[in-house]
């Protein structure tokens, strides 16, 4: 009896490893793919499953029952082109903030601080420096914050290599990160960023 019983549990057990393969026109069985696959379409995706758009094409409503793919627009989308010269928001900075990691001396050059250089603007900036940056390079950009004395080799604020450095290098900086330094993009917007910038500015001129 233990030993039928045993011999159709290994069975089935083999009839779920098969039934999960997947390859040329075997697509396998799929349990309630309705869970992971996107039935209402969605604006950024597009067809790239050929397979899903032959089956669309089979239904009378032209719409596939698990596969986000519109076989309708000519452009292989669920939206329409933007308009001409459109510039892509970037998700790390302000528009247009296209510059790659490691273009400091571009940066530096071409992004400049949007915000006013007023009270306001650094009281906040000097606030967000505190909950940010002084951890490693100290209350006055000494490069000597708790974190900084274990980690040695931050780099002063007022120094000779850093007191000089453009409002596009430091916001790019605190972006994109640099050395030992973690970007703070996700940390920090872009406005946030700028901020710090203002202050940071005052220490690189103690």
């Amino acid at each position: 009896m233990y030993q039928k019983l045993n011999i159709v549990i290994v069975l089935t057990y083999c009839i779920f490893l098969v039934a999960c393969g997947a390859k040329g026109d075997k697509t396998g069985y799929e349990y309630a793919p309705q869970m992971y696959n996107s039935v209402p379409y969605e604006g950024l995706s597009q067809i790239t499953d050929e397979q899903a758009g032959q089956l669309i094409s089979n239904r009378e409503d032209g719409k596939g029952e698990f596969f986000n793919s519109n076989p309708h627009n000519p452009n292989r989308m669920n939206m329409r082109l933007p308009p001409d010269y459109t510039v892509s928001r970037n998700k790390y900075g302000l528009l247009p903030n296209n510059i790659p990691k490691d273009s400091l001396e571009l940066a530096a050059k071409q992004l400049k601080n949007p915000l006013p250089d007023n009270e306001t603007v650094l009281a906040e900036g000097e606030v967000l420096y505190g909950r940010f940056c002084t951890h490693c390079h100290g209350d006055t950009g000494g490069g000597d914050g708790l974190v900084g004395q274990v980690y040695l080799g931050i780099t002063p604020y007022n120094s000779v290599a850093v007191k000089d450095k453009a409002e596009g290098h430091i916001y790019h900086v605190i972006t994109h990160g640099k050395g030992r330094m973690l970007s703070h993009a996700s940390q920090l917007d872009p406005m946030e960023r700028w901020k710090i910038v203002r202050y940071v500015q005052t220490l690189q001129n103690q």
